[in-house]
């Protein structure tokens, strides 16, 4: 009796340990699928569509460039032997900068003038001898042609010869010199940079949405970035295509009449009416995927309790409000969407949101 007992307490023993290990088994295989699950799930961040109150106002930052900007070069090659100017002058246009001195210009005019006297002496003998039946009126004719273009070659070697005096084009500040008195430079080589800054071009650009909204004429306010005063500047030029960033470049021409702008200083030019306002759908700048024109978002959608996953969807943007973009169709108030983490994802991948 003893020994049917003690069987029946080991068969129990044994039922018992099995079934903690198979109750512990499918634990731990539920636990492995949680933790599978959670690292499939790729880690992004998020954010609300939001129903914002917004102006017409929109802003493009850019760099002023300065209207006339002018490198003086000698027409002909020579020694520099004497420079008028210094960096910082002022100069007006027509201004004497350097002077040159060409021994090469010298010696064409020289032989262009022997070349000018040897044709006139060949049409005198021509027109004696075409008169006693020597020549023909057509070697006549040719003996006129070269007596021509030698005095066409006399007269440009003429001009060239007189001209080694550099002058600016334009009115301005001598904003840099790169020769010295002795130098031997180059026809065509710069000598001195003239820049006028009583107007200055800002270059900026505006994407798609913005470009139908300005013409040219349009008085505009900009705020140069070194300076907390507002200042009217006018739309020049609107380019009538994009650039390789799909962009459209534009001008706007400023009056520089303190000289307290430099070119190449940064600027930010304001568009729009402020007083006119209207409530707008707007999503984060960083939801689109790629370029705002392709109109791609991620939009986080709810498959279970807790499961999430990216749904990809095309909206139809509109305006762009510096970091906010207009969105006219495809998404509601209050719906969610991806801005950090899209590398990561296609169509309907699980997501984990992140703080």
């Amino acid at each position: 009796m003893k020994k049917i007992i003690t069987i029946i307490i080991i068969v129990a023993l044994f039922a018992f340990t099995g079934y903690r290990l198979y109750s512990n088994k499918e634990k731990n295989a539920q636990e492995v699928a949680i933790v599978a699950q959670k690292e499939a799930q790729v880690a992004v961040r998020t954010a609300k569509v939001t129903d914002e109150k917004v102006t017409s106002l929109f802003t493009a930052n850019g760099t002023f460039e300065a209207e006339q900007d002018l490198n003086v070069s000698s027409e002909v090659g020579g020694q520099v032997i004497k420079i008028f100017v210094k960096e910082g002058d002022y100069v007006s246009a027509g201004q004497i900068l350097a002077q040159t001195k060409s021994d090469r210009t010298n010696v064409q005019l020289e032989n262009a003038k022997a070349a000018l006297q040897t044709a006139q002496s060949d049409l005198k003998r021509f027109e004696s001898a075409f008169n006693t039946g020597g020549v023909t009126a057509q070697q006549l004719e040719q003996a006129r042609l070269q007596l021509k273009n030698a005095q066409a070659n006399y007269n440009s070697a003429s001009i060239q010869s007189g001209n080694t005096e550099v002058r600016s084009k334009i009115s301005g500040i001598v904003s840099s010199k790169n020769v010295e008195e002795g130098t031997l430079v180059n026809p065509g080589q710069p000598l001195f940079n003239v820049v006028n800054i009583d107007f200055l071009k800002l270059k900026i650009t505006v994407d798609e949405q913005q470009v139908g909204r300005l013409k040219v004429g349009e008085t505009i306010k900009v705020r140069p970035s070194a300076s907390p005063e507002t200042i009217e500047g006018k739309v020049i030029f609107i380019a009538p295509k994009a650039n390789n960033a799909l962009k459209f470049p534009v001008e706007v021409l400023v009056a520089n009449k303190d000289k307290k702008l430099r070119a190449g200083m940064y600027a930010t030019a304001a568009f729009g009416n402020e007083s006119t306002a209207s409530n707008v759908l707007v999503v984060p700048h960083a939801a689109f995927v790629g370029s705002v024109s392709q109109n791609k978002i991620f939009k986080v959608a709810k498959t279970g309790e807790d499961d999430l996953k990216a749904e990809m969807i095309t909206v139809q943007s509109g305006r762009n409000f510096g970091d906010k973009v207009e969105i006219l169709s495809g998404l509601n108030a209050g719906d969610e969407v991806v801005i950090s983490g899209q590398i990561n994802l296609d169509n309907q991948t699980p997501i984990r949101v992140v703080e």
